[in-house]
C-alpha cells in the first residue's frame, strides 16, 4: 500500500498526463487564438463556474469537512483524457475539447495550489493540515505539466511512433485509473459506507448540474450544437485521478489513502453513470 501511494499514484497520473501530451499537437494550442470565443466560454465554465457550483453543492448537502474538501479538490481538476474520449463519443467538437483540456491542464499548476490551500483552510479550520502552496505547485508541475510537455515534444519529433503508442498508452492510463479508484475505495471503506448516501447524492447532483449548466451557458453564448456538447462535457467531467493525487499531496499520506480522496474515487465511478444518458442524447442530435 505504501509503495502504491508514494510511487504508484504519482506515476499513474504522470502516465495519464503523458498519454494526453502524446495526443497533442501545436495546432491544438493555436486554436485558442483562431477560435477564441468558444475556448473562453469553456475555460470560464471550468475555472469559475465549476468551483462555484461545487461550493454550493457542498454547502447545500452539509458534507463533512474532509468530504467537502475532497469535492472541492475534484472541482479544481481539468477534464483530462476522459473528457476528450466522451466528447468524441458524443460527436462533439473534439478539437475544442482537446484544446480546453490541454490549456487548462497546463494552467492548473497556477490555479490548483492556491484554490486547494484555501479550501482546506475554510472547511477544516483548526484541524486542517499545513498546506504548502509551493510544494503542491512543484508536485503539479512534475506529475502534470512536465509529462504533457514531454508527450507534446515526443509527438512533434516522432509523430509516427507517437501515433503508434497513443492507443496502448491510453489503455494503460485507463487501467491505472481503475486500479487507483479501487484501492482508494478499499482503503477508506468504512468512511465510504458511512457517507455513501449523502456523498453519492451530492456528487451526482454536482455532475448533473454541471453538465446542464455547461450546456445552457454554451447555448446562451450562441455556440454551435457541436461546441455546446463539448462545453457541457468539459464542464461536467473532471480528472478524478488528479483529485485523488492532490488529496495525498495535501495530507502527506504514506500509509493509506487520504479520506480527502474518497469523493474523487466515488466520482470516478458515478460520472460515467450520469454522463451516459447525456451521451445518448447528444449522439441522437
Amino acid at each position: 500500500m505504501d509503495l502504491l501511494i508514494s510511487v504508484g499514484l504519482p506515476l499513474a497520473l504522470a502516465i495519464i498526463m503523458l498519454s494526453l501530451g502524446v495526443g497533442l499537437e501545436a495546432a491544438d494550442f493555436r486554436r485558442v487564438f483562431t477560435r477564441g470565443f468558444p475556448f473562453v466560454i469553456g475555460a470560464l465554465s471550468q475555472v469559475v463556474l465549476l468551483p462555484v457550483v461545487a461550493f454550493c453543492i457542498v454547502t447545500l448537502f452539509a458534507l463533512p469537512p474532509e468530504i467537502a474538501v475532497g469535492v472541492m479538490l475534484l472541482s479544481f481538476c481539468p477534464g483530462g483524457v476522459t473528457s476528450n474520449i466522451l466528447s468524441k463519443l458524443a460527436q462533439g467538437d473534439v478539437a475544442l475539447s482537446v484544446t480546453l483540456t490541454a490549456v487548462i491542464s497546463l494552467l492548473s499548476i497556477v490555479t490548483v495550489p492556491f484554490l486547494a490551500a484555501s479550501s482546506v483552510a475554510y472547511f477544516m479550520g483548526d484541524s486542517a493540515p499545513i498546506v504548502s502552496v509551493t510544494d503542491i505547485a512543484i508536485a503539479m508541475f512534475l506529475i502534470t505539466t512536465l509529462p504533457v510537455a514531454l508527450g507534446l515534444t515526443f509527438r512533434h519529433y516522432f509523430r509516427g511512433l507517437a501515433m503508434m503508442i497513443e492507443g496502448p498508452l491510453s489503455k494503460l492510463a485507463t487501467l491505472l485509473f481503475v486500479l487507483i479508484v479501487g484501492v482508494a475505495l478499499a482503503g477508506n471503506w468504512q468512511l465510504f459506507v458511512d457517507n455513501l448516501g449523502i456523498m453519492g447524492a451530492g456528487l451526482i447532483t454536482l455532475n448533473l448540474s454541471l453538465l446542464l449548466l455547461g450546456l445552457m451557458l454554451a447555448r446562451m453564448a450562441g455556440l454551435t450544437w457541436q461546441e455546446s456538447k463539448t462545453i457541457s462535457i468539459e464542464t461536467g467531467i473532471q480528472n478524478s485521478t488528479l483529485g485523488i493525487t492532490l488529496a495525498a499531496l495535501i495530507t502527506g499520506t504514506t500509509t493509506g489513502f487520504s479520506p480527502l480522496s474518497l469523493p474523487a474515487a466515488v466520482y470516478g465511478i458515478t460520472m460515467y453513470i450520469v454522463a451516459a444518458p447525456f451521451l445518448l442524447w447528444f449522439r441522437s442530435r
